[in-house]
């Protein structure tokens, strides 16, 4: 009878468990999606008031150094692309964030993004979505360990609700803290959460999709044709997320090095994005929806895009800009995607795709996630296959690096290669010094 009696007690605890974090999650989820909501209407808006104006992107340095301003003095912990923030709260602040970061972030990012500064919407929001879930954890007098769920739960309703891939935003939120590790203790909170968040931005309907649907046809006779360039398309890829994350990190330490007054490094980086414009154009301005959607449906892309895209966002998030990577992760890929098939004739549509996938695994180290989204987002098992292959080896060429360096590294990914410092649990931009 003891035996049962403790099986009984188990079984009531796992519901009670159940029902707390449905409860928390779910909650979570629908604040997240609808703050998201208000947040990506605004920056439609504002982006479409903008660009009326043919020289729009002349408020740059006047942006940058507002939106430096801003950050400053009301919330310092809105600096930077956002996803690494809540990463870092999650590592270092028990997962506590001030409500107050949300509106600053919220208006340092349209102001950026709206001038023409090189940014993601998914980063701010990431951020957004974490800060929700901190107040929401102090409502309820949460402990540190389930705050700590309960903003990982955040993360992952944000980013479900901005790509429109709940499964891939769950994966990602459980895979992007740690590199080499995959927290499924918390898949069922953050699979919620991340369902709630998606069902609540879809029904408000808040507009700025990322993603539209994009018609792959892969057939079965090119499997190994395809299969074997998306071996060596996947060291490309992961050589273009490398050159991200050195491009990104550089900027930033430049920018660091400068002693003045932060908001006026706003100014110098926006006067060198304007003078950028007048040389190269305004295609890398901005989100570039537009033209890496272009690009995806077929269009070629020029062979330096995606290096002139991690140059415009480099210099903006290191110099006051606001927003987040992976958009721009996004235009870097897919017009890498399509150079590589123009070299070797593939199809441009697929390796654009395959391109995004790739290099958003390798920057990141959240291959994972990227491989489900080719079942999401693309609708398509061929493309998904070939980014089984592709995500994890731009995944290994990026080595121990990230653009979020507040990832933790505990394990190394080649098993021959040991650092001493993962033992120390540190982050990886403390790690590989």
């Amino acid at each position: 009878m003891k035996g049962i009696g403790q099986k009984l007690e188990g079984f009531k605890l796992f519901f009670i468990d159940i029902v707390k974090w449905l409860f928390l999650a779910g909650l979570t989820g629908c604040a997240v999606g609808a703050v998201a909501s208000g947040f990506i209407f605004l920056l439609v808006k504002a982006c479409g008031l903008t660009e009326r104006f043919e020289y729009y992107y002349l408020f740059l340095p006047a942006a940058l150094f507002l939106s430096g301003a801003a950050v400053k003095h009301l919330a310092p912990d809105a600096e930077g692309h956002g996803t690494e923030k809540a990463i870092q709260a999650v590592h270092n602040q028990n997962g506590k964030i001030k409500l107050g970061v949300v509106p600053v972030k919220i208006a340092a990012t349209v102001v950026t993004i709206a001038a023409g500064g090189s940014a993601g919407k998914e980063g701010p929001t990431t951020q957004i979505g974490a800060g929700i879930a901190s107040f929401i954890a102090g409502v309820f007098r949460l402990s540190d360990k389930d705050r700590k769920r309960l903003v990982i739960c955040g993360m992952g309703a944000a980013f479900a609700a901005i790509f429109g891939a709940p499964v891939a935003a769950a994966v990602f939120a459980a895979e992007v803290l740690v590199v080499g590790r995959l927290n499924l203790k918390n898949i069922f909170s953050i699979m919620t959460a991340s369902v709630a968040g998606y069902l609540v931005y879809a029904a408000i309907g808040a507009g700025g999709e990322l993603m539209p649907q994009i018609s792959l046809v892969i057939t079965p006779a090119n499997a190994p044709f395809n299969l074997s360039f998306a071996l060596f398309s996947g060291i490309f890829f992961g050589l273009a997320a490398l050159m991200t994350i050195f491009a990104v990190n550089g900027f930033h330490k430049l920018s660091e090095g400068l002693k003045i007054y932060k908001p006026l490094k706003g100014l110098i980086g926006g006067t060198a994005l304007v003078i950028l414009v007048f040389i190269f154009g305004s295609d890398y301005l901005g989100m570039g929806i537009e033209y890496f959607m272009n690009v995806a449906s077929g269009a070629e892309a020029r062979f330096y895009d995606f290096i002139l895209k991690i140059i415009f966002t480099a210099i903006t998030l290191s110099f006051c800009g606001s927003g987040g990577i992976l958009t721009p992760l996004m235009f870097i890929g897919m017009t890498a995607g399509s150079a590589f098939a123009a070299v070797f004739n593939l199809d441009p549509t697929v390796f654009a795709c395959l391109g995004f996938l790739a290099v958003l695994a390798g920057a990141t180290n959240t291959p994972l996630a990227c491989i489900i989204m080719a079942f999401e987002m693309f609708a398509s098992p061929s493309l998904a296959l070939m980014a089984a292959i592709a995500c994890p080896v731009a995944y290994l060429v990026t080595g121990h690096r990230s653009v979020y360096p507040t990832q933790m590294l505990r394990e190394s990914k080649i098993s021959s290669i040991w650092i001493e410092s993962l033992t120390a649990k540190e982050p990886i931009e403390k790690a590989l010094k």
